[in-house]
């Protein structure tokens, strides 16, 4: 089992940043299977950005430039840094956790991240 507690979101004017984090605890193999994911009223959960098996990020073209995740393995902890927030990025955003070597993926419960005009 996997818990995923993230924390960070809150309302920003655009232009603004936010730095969203993630704690993952339980049957960790490595904090490096995390990614970020988001959901904006009325529309489905979209990639915001997830690591590859080469041990690389892709970020979807809509924040490429503008948000950067990272982790740190000691604290089984993940970030996701927002830049340059548009009101386009309002959503509720969503880490995960690839567990598969067990074949399955956790989420966390969403924070809130509001860019007002």
């Amino acid at each position: 089992q996997v818990q995923l507690v993230e924390s960070g979101g809150g309302l920003v004017q655009a232009g603004g940043s936010l730095r969203l984090s993630c704690t993952a605890s339980g049957s960790i193999l490595s904090i490096n299977l995390m990614g970020w994911y988001r959901q904006a009223p009325g529309k489905q959960r979209e990639l915001v950005a997830a690591p590859t098996s080469g041990g690389t990020i892709t970020y979807a073209d809509s924040v490429k430039g503008r948000f950067t995740i990272s982790t740190d393995g000691a604290k089984n902890t993940g970030s996701l840094q927002t830049n340059s927030l548009k009101p386009e990025d309002t959503a509720v955003y969503y880490c995960n956790y690839l567990a598969y070597y067990r074949g399955v993926t956790y989420w966390g419960q969403g924070t809130q991240v509001t860019v007002s005009s």
